[in-house]
């Protein structure tokens, strides 16, 4: 395999989610991609080759008609994930992968080659299709596409945002959807304004701390990387509260994050740490959402939320703090790199009145100097060569 293909197999590996990978037809190269790649039994519960129509229908539990479908590997994966749920251990967050696919035999086939991929985990089912050139490889070769395809959906699953593209020609290319699962719908719809997923990325009903009593670390994560767990990590040690990360897909200073992006996002927090999505672009209306929370913020962030052009007059600043402050919210500010200087609580200029919002995260107690801006950067300066061409 080659370095690009290696190396997103490393990722998967490190990932936390473990998996159940269900195959018709095509697919069998990907599992051989995952299992030559050290780590594998990290990432694999259980795969199984659904190759007669009758192993198909009880995949799926039941009848199948066209057995490349959408709708198919759709049931294929979420009954997959429950068999994964299954084996795995009670802490661990799992993932359900299906394939179906009809590519090049022995016999000239009248309909196209095609493929359908799925992944199902607890916020939602995500699908890919392609159809490939019909005569334009071998079947080897198309087996190699179609892995490829497939890891490239398990990585997507894993929260692994950095991924190389596929080997396609001409006109093919890979129609993708997102299917929401009823808890994220309710959120996507307006019906539910905070959504809670657990550590085992399954959604829940209840706060992961008790009333009052957390810290939320806010962000975009794109990607989620060292310096937000750290950062994490040391506010819970400073603060001795549980602590939890808030994905706003509404913010205040960048675009707004639509339902496909907010799922890849969150899928890597799937077996690191809970999540809270909010439609919430200031602090005020988070700490609303989330009374008595400390919100963990970056000095370059504690800067924005001072600026006034976020507010809709001069006193809008000092209204949004006295909702924050009646709310029982405040804020923990670690130092961070800004151009070429290491910015501090010390150097904003926090109004008086409202001093006894913000407290200082020690440098001692945290400093990393990472950038998800730098991180994106690096993976476009990296780009590898494509996956899933040339012959098997």
């Amino acid at each position: 395999m080659n370095r690009a293909l290696h190396d997103l197999v490393e990722r998967v590996h490190a990932a936390p989610a473990r998996l159940v990978y269900d195959f018709a037809g095509a697919g069998v190269q990907a599992l051989a991609w995952l299992h030559a790649v050290a780590g594998s039994s990290r990432t694999v519960l259980e795969a199984v080759d659904r190759y007669a129509a009758a192993s198909l229908a009880e995949g799926v539990g039941g009848s199948v008609g066209t057995s490349v479908a959408p709708e198919v590997a759709a049931a294929l994966a979420g009954r997959a994930r429950v068999r994964a749920r299954a084996l795995a251990g009670p802490a661990e967050a799992v993932l359900g992968v299906a394939c179906t696919a009809t590519i090049a035999t022995d016999r000239v086939k009248r309909g196209a080659h095609r493929a359908w991929v799925a992944t199902a985990d607890g916020l939602g089912v995500r699908l890919y299709g392609l159809e490939l050139t019909k005569g334009a490889r071998d079947r080897a070769a198309e087996e190699k596409l179609v892995s490829a395809l497939v890891l490239r959906a398990i990585a997507d699953a894993s929260g692994v945002l950095q991924v190389p593209s596929l080997a396609l020609m001409g006109d093919e290319h890979v129609e993708r959807a997102f299917r929401a699962g009823p808890e994220l719908e309710a959120f996507a719809d307006g019906r539910r304004p905070l959504l809670a997923v657990d550590v085992h990325g399954e959604p829940v009903d209840a706060l992961p701390w008790p009333v009052g009593g957390g810290a939320v670390v806010s962000g975009s994560f794109h990607p989620l990387h060292d310096g937000h767990l750290g950062l994490a990590a040391a506010a819970q040690r400073h603060l001795g509260r549980p602590v939890a990360f808030e994905l706003a897909v509404a913010n205040a200073d960048k675009p707004t994050i639509d339902l496909d992006e907010a799922h890849r996002r969150a899928t890597q927090f799937a077996g690191r740490a809970p999540l809270l999505l909010t439609r919430a672009p200031r602090f005020d209306a988070k700490a609303e959402l989330l009374p008595g929370a400390v919100f963990v913020v970056g000095a370059d962030t504690a800067a924005r939320v001072l600026e006034g052009r976020f507010y809709a007059d001069d006193a809008g600043l000092a209204v949004a703090f006295d909702a924050l402050r009646a709310s029982g919210g405040r804020f923990l500010v670690a130092g961070r790199r800004s151009a070429e200087r290491f910015l501090t609580l010390a150097d904003l200029d926090v109004p008086t009145a409202h001093g006894d919002l913000f407290e200082a995260l020690p440098e001692a107690a945290f400093r990393a100097d990472v950038s998800s801006t730098e991180i994106r950067a690096a993976w476009d300066a990296a780009e590898g060569r494509a996956i899933g061409g040339g012959s098997a």
